[in-house]
């Protein structure tokens, strides 16, 4: 999905939106106000864990950009990601790191319940992309946030775990100025965005990928 349109509009939703719960119980005319600077030239991200998967050792590295409310990113993970996995990253060919984009706010509060236990990271993702149109429904904030506290739940994560994680404001703070790091640093505007031992690819088909993996181990 080519957001560059939206890149600025849609991390200053994000900004906005920092905090989970704290963002949907603020008064509306009070949204923005509290969060107004979107600087990461200061920002620690030490605090953030990389989703990994894969053998260390793998000699092909890969990276994943996508967000939970991208279409494409949910399709990507159906259609191409199962293959991915069992075909080259549970063989120890591919070490796979998956990384957020923020395009919006519900993006960003999938994600913090996602990594509220970096243990359960990709299982929740796989929960996340597949109940992609249940979850976001007709995208009332409300709804959006008892729908993931319910994915939450059944991924095993405790009631209070899920709404201090959802409520962590310096959290989302970090996590909304490392994607934006990310994005000026490796000049994401689109998800699904790969990159294959640092080479940039846009989304594709299984066959296209294997092809580039393929003759990578090749050569």
């Amino acid at each position: 999905m080519d957001r560059r349109a939206m890149m600025m509009g849609g991390a200053a939703a994000a900004i906005a939106a920092a905090g989970g719960l704290w963002y949907i119980n603020q008064p509306k005319t009070t949204q923005i106000a509290n969060v107004t600077d979107a600087s990461t030239g200061d920002a620690d991200f030490s605090s953030i864990n990389e989703m990994v998967m894969g053998d260390d050792d793998a000699p092909i590295k890969m990276t994943e950009y996508a967000s939970f409310t991208c279409s494409h990113c949910a399709n990507f993970h159906r259609t191409v990601f199962k293959d991915l996995k069992s075909d080259y990253i549970d063989t120890g060919k591919v070490q796979f790191t998956y990384r957020d984009v923020y395009f919006d706010q519900f993006g960003l509060w999938a994600a913090m319940i996602a990594r509220c236990e970096p243990t359960r990271f990709f299982g929740i993702a796989d929960m996340l992309y597949n109940q992609q149109r249940d979850w976001i429904g007709n995208q009332d904030p409300a709804g959006i946030a008892d729908r993931l506290r319910k994915i939450g739940l059944v991924s095993g994560l405790e009631a209070d775990a899920i709404d201090a994680c959802l409520a962590d404001e310096e959290k989302a703070r970090t996590l909304v100025a490392w994607w934006q790091n990310n994005s000026q640093t490796y000049d994401v505007t689109a998800t699904p965005t790969l990159f294959i031992d640092g080479e940039k690819h846009s989304n594709m088909s299984y066959s296209d990928l294997r092809a580039i993996l393929d003759a990578k181990l090749e050569s």
